[in-house]
């Protein structure tokens, strides 16, 4: 069993810090990425996902080497094996790179390896490239003042989990939690 490095990148046209705060908000992951269907808290620090990738993935992580506008890192404590963490960089005026970088130990043993190699690994980096680009289209077409994290819960791109009906209840749940919260 080997652990694999799958990496993604993209240039975001807002600042750094705006980007960041929209980004460490996990359980937004589904308005905007195909394969994640739920990211709900436990707490501060802890959280549950459920990710659609070669087969239905579980798993619970802890948040790891956070530091504001510049990084934030996860590692599974169950589940899935998996760590990883995102950077933030300025790109420019109002441009911020964000790369995301995570390590998978696939569930199979010698069996997930050979997927991995077989093609599996490919097809995830480019579905992860894919929703990072998600990101960034959902940031530039946000109408002034949206992108505060608080108060974009209607923000969704159309090809995500969310958009598509593909998130768990339990998402759903959050979701309409902060929609009420937000709204008063």
């Amino acid at each position: 069993m080997a652990v694999h490095t799958h990496s993604a990148s993209v240039t975001v046209n807002a600042p750094v810090h705006q980007v960041y705060q929209l980004f460490s908000h996990f359980n937004d992951f589904p308005k905007f990425m195909t394969f994640v269907k739920e990211v709900t808290y436990k707490d501060d620090q802890t959280s549950h996902w459920v990710a659609q990738v070669l087969g239905n993935q579980e798993w619970d992580a802890v948040n790891e080497n956070w530091v504001p506008d510049q990084q934030i890192g996860w590692r599974s404590t169950s589940g899935l094996e998996n760590n990883g963490k995102v950077t933030f960089q300025s790109a420019g005026a109002n441009q911020t790179q964000v790369t995301v970088a995570i390590n998978v130990n696939p569930p199979a043993g010698v069996l997930g390896d050979a997927v991995e190699k077989l093609g599996g690994g490919k097809l995830f980096e480019n579905k992860l490239q894919h929703d990072l680009d998600h990101f960034a289209q959902m940031v530039a077409q946000a109408p002034p003042g949206a992108l505060d994290p608080e108060s974009s819960n209607y923000l969704f791109h159309g090809d995500s989990a969310a958009a598509q009906g593909k998130t768990t209840g339990a998402q759903d749940v959050t979701m309409d939690q902060s929609s009420v919260s937000n709204a008063s």
